[in-house]
């Protein structure tokens, strides 16, 4: 893939182990927005303004950055979204979604044909477009596990991925020890209930819990953005095996 170029922000800083990166392994970045008591959604499922302007902002920088990005199916359905960078200046990435059943919309929005590659991670092979690349159990019966998945895309030529949401997809994404840098974006609202924006393997001992270095980061409308780097410290102080 064309490597873009280096957001001309005062969050560069943000995008740089992106841009930079040449190892073998795909590097993989995550992102989460939520409310200060830890919720992105409301019981409802109302997720779309929690983070405000700055965060969407933000998001579609990240998007302008990577090669690919991955959503679960719980997100096209709950938000349609399009996945692309029409609030910032570059190229909108590949779009990956993981849908075992194929519960996607056929017309959801991410499948639209604008110019950039769709790929679905499904079993179910009726009605994509012609020009969606689907990857399943066929192909590999443990597609679905995120190592395989990840290799999946490496081998397609993506180096860069975005693990966009939801918070399932994201969790076992970190859950398997497979996410470089997480960006936690807080907006300064409580929500009281609702989802919970992760939800990883139960830990008995705070020992085990991840403490990755963070840099913050003050956004516009009162955000703060947390960048965590996981590589720095994973569960029982090991590190990645990326």
């Amino acid at each position: 893939m064309n490597r873009r170029d280096v957001p001309t922000d005062p969050l560069s800083a943000l995008y740089e182990p992106i841009l930079q990166h040449r190892g073998p392994a795909p590097f993989v970045i995550a992102q989460l927005g939520q409310s200060l008591d830890g919720r992105i959604a409301t019981p409802t499922g109302k997720s779309r303004d929690i983070n405000g302007s700055s965060g969407l902002d933000h998001l579609h920088r990240l998007r302008s950055v990577v090669d690919v990005v991955v959503v679960g199916v719980g997100t096209v359905v709950a938000d349609d979204p399009q996945l692309t960078t029409r609030r910032v200046p570059g190229r909108s990435p590949v779009r990956a979604v993981i849908d075992r059943s194929g519960r996607s919309a056929r017309d959801s929005k991410w499948l639209r044909a604008d110019g950039c590659q769709r790929i679905v991670f499904s079993e179910n092979a009726d009605g994509w477009p012609d020009e969606v690349e689907r990857i399943g159990t066929e192909q590999d019966p443990d597609i679905f596990e995120p190592a395989r998945l990840l290799a999946a895309l490496a081998q397609r030529g993506h180096r860069t991925i975005l693990i966009e949401g939801g918070s399932c997809t994201i969790s076992r994404f970190i859950d398997a020890g497979l996410v470089n840098r997480l960006h936690m974006c807080l907006a300064p609202i409580i929500l009281g209930s609702g989802r919970p924006g992760l939800a990883l393997k139960p830990i008995d001992e705070l020992d085990d819990a991840l403490r990755p270095q963070a840099r913050t980061y003050f956004l516009d409308d009162g955000n703060i953005l947390y960048d965590c780097d996981l590589n720095s410290h994973m569960r029982g102080g090991t590190h990645a095996a990326l």
